[in-house]
């Protein structure tokens, strides 16, 4: 398993590690994971989609070309400084060459390239933020992980195999009550445009009516992985459950700062244009835990109305957007004490849009999408002012193929996913061997949002083998194959999709 990490990704995790100390201490945790990739088929040979775009991309010299390769690496730091006492912590988390493509800085001319060059974004802070134990409870300062739950709305891609994960600019007071934990948060969630106000090399947000800010408040009854175990191993089902709510507001905005233009456009006073922006999210997760079984379930709602949808100054709308959308999720596991097997089932909805294309990643400003595509925008104003698609956070995986590399992630869609794993073998006294297998059958919510016109999507196959060491070691086989069903066929060209498959091999060196 990987060691705790430093960087916090709940309101859970924040404070649990402050404790007495006779002088400052230091700790370091993370990761080198390296991941080689073999992908077969993934855009399903079933030809472009009426925007002319394949389903996933193909080689540029032979588009009916199979396997495509790709093999990256990352190296994650998570950093703890410990004042002396019980009370202060600042923590940091730093990634080096994450997810950065192996051969991917090749000095010069590639035929003849001899070394790896270092690229100028090589090392990123995730995280990085202060805890303080006060008389009113732990207050955090800084830039966070954010999770919540099964981690379907916001997650903080703590796996071995995750590639984003959340981080917010936060400012909250953590503070027990009553056997509950109660939080409140502040978050800067985006601010700008900035001019710089001279040589101290300092910026100033010019336009505060365009910042966006967000308030949070939470509940939780949690118990640590040692507690929950402790009582599972004393035949003692244990109980857990959490709800929030937070609302998001912003005034007016500044379309011309960050949409894509031809030359950059100097900002002007006429550009400033009243956005009325304002959303809000309610979740509520919970997890049930027996000596044989666990069940654990997230659901989240969230609503947004934009008074303004228009993003061009000068041309304004009449109608105001809206959104409305549901997410849902269930894990389900049973297992005898000592974990040998495990088996169980796991449901997901999304809301869906019945515009065409799923929604994942629109561009702002981009083309609206034509019956038939896999991408784009659900709103296109002021013909359609409804966006109801939700979205789970991609690093919530479910499969290898379909949702994860041709969709993005799951959206208007409902699956089923089987599951079932087995320990192999015990080699020595801290390896161990482990067989598991998932099978994941989907289907859109909205017909009109696939490009073959029909609901069903696939049925996937997910088998993995996997060795751990105790003391910091994991290798995993990882294999897939998605069969497609008739949402994802091109009926224009009468071509129906053929199945694709995925190989990875994954290592991760942990510390």
């Amino acid at each position: 398993m990987l060691p705790r990490s430093a960087g916090a990704t709940g309101f859970t995790d924040i404070g649990q590690d402050l404790k007495p100390r006779d002088a400052a201490e230091i700790t370091l945790h993370g990761y080198l994971r390296t991941r080689f990739e073999a992908l077969g088929n993934l855009d399903l040979d079933r030809g472009l989609t009426p925007s002319g775009d394949p389903l996933f991309p193909v080689s540029r010299s032979d588009p009916k070309a199979q396997w495509l390769t790709y093999a990256d690496m990352r190296l994650r730091t998570d950093l703890a400084v410990y004042a002396p006492g019980a009370a202060v912590a600042v923590k940091a988390r730093i990634d080096t060459l994450d997810n950065f493509p192996l051969g991917g800085s090749a000095d010069g001319i590639p035929s003849a390239s001899t070394t790896q060059r270092t690229p100028g974004d090589a090392i990123r802070v995730k995280r990085a933020y202060g805890e303080v134990l006060t008389p009113f409870g732990v207050v955090v300062a800084g830039r966070t992980g954010s999770h919540w739950g099964l981690g379907i709305l916001t997650n903080s891609g703590d796996c071995l195999d995750c590639d984003s994960g959340d981080a917010a600019d936060r400012i909250a007071l953590i503070s027990p009550l009553l056997g509950h934990i109660l939080a409140v948060a502040y978050d800067f969630s985006a601010t700008g445009p900035f001019q710089s106000r001279g040589p101290s090399g300092r910026a100033v947000a010019i336009e505060p009516s365009t910042n966006v800010r967000s308030v949070t408040a939470a509940i939780l009854n949690w118990r640590d992985d040692v507690a929950r175990e402790r009582r599972r191993g004393a035949g003692k089902a244990t109980f857990e459950y959490g709800a929030y709510g937070a609302v998001r507001s912003q005034k007016d905005d500044l379309s011309a700062a960050y949409l894509p233009t031809t030359q950059p456009l100097p900002l002007a006073p006429s550009q400033v244009m009243n956005r009325g922006y304002q959303a809000y999210a309610v979740d509520g997760w919970a997890r049930l835990t027996f000596p044989f079984l666990r069940i654990e379930a997230e659901a989240a709602y969230l609503s947004a109305t934009v008074d303004q949808p228009s993003l061009i100054p000068g041309v304004l709308l009449h109608d105001k957007a809206t959104s409305n959308q549901i997410g849902a999720a269930i894990e389900s596991e049973a297992a005898p004490k000592d974990n040998s097997f495990g088996a169980g089932l796991d449901v997901g909805y999304a809301s869906g849009d019945p515009a065409p294309g799923f929604g994942v990643s629109p561009k702002p400003g981009g083309r609206p999408p034509q019956t038939g595509d896999l991408e784009g925008a659900q709103a296109i104003p002021p013909f359609d002012n409804k966006v109801d698609n939700f979205r789970f956070h991609p690093d919530y995986r479910i499969d290898r193929i379909l949702f994860r590399e041709i969709i993005g992630t799951v959206t208007d869609a409902t699956y089923l996913r089987p599951h079932a794993r087995v320990r192999i073998a015990k080699i020595g006294n801290h390896g161990e061997l482990t067989g598991a297998v998932a099978g994941v059958a989907s289907w859109a919510v909205y017909a009109q949002s696939t490009p073959g016109q029909r609901r069903p999507l696939g049925i996937e196959v997910d088998p993995t083998l996997s060795y751990g060491h105790r003391e910091g070691f994991a290798v995993a086989l990882e294999h897939a194959v998605l069969f497609p069903l008739s949402g994802l066929d091109n009926p224009v060209q009468r071509l129906d999709a053929k199945p694709a498959q995925l190989l990875r091999l994954r290592m991760a060196f942990l510390f």
